[in-house]
């Protein structure tokens, strides 16, 4: 399950592991697919915070040439 605080990396070593079980092809379909829908919720979540920081460091650029011109 997703938490709402979690970190970047410990998303990204979830969705590690979920490709490795995904992979092994241990899972019978039912399983597969609840792990399934839980790396494509973590992968959202990445793409979301790796958009949220890319605007952040925009914005703390765009501050500094603003610095620099002055």
């Amino acid at each position: 399950m997703v938490k709402k605080n979690e970190t970047y990396e410990n998303m990204l070593e979830k969705l590690k592991d979920i490709v490795d079980k995904l992979e092994s092809n241990e899972l019978n379909i039912d399983d597969s697919m609840k792990m399934y829908e839980e790396g494509t919720k973590l992968v959202n979540r990445l793409y979301k915070t790796l958009d949220t920081l890319e605007g952040k460091i925009k914005v703390i650029s765009e501050e500094g040439e603003l610095e620099i011109k002055e």
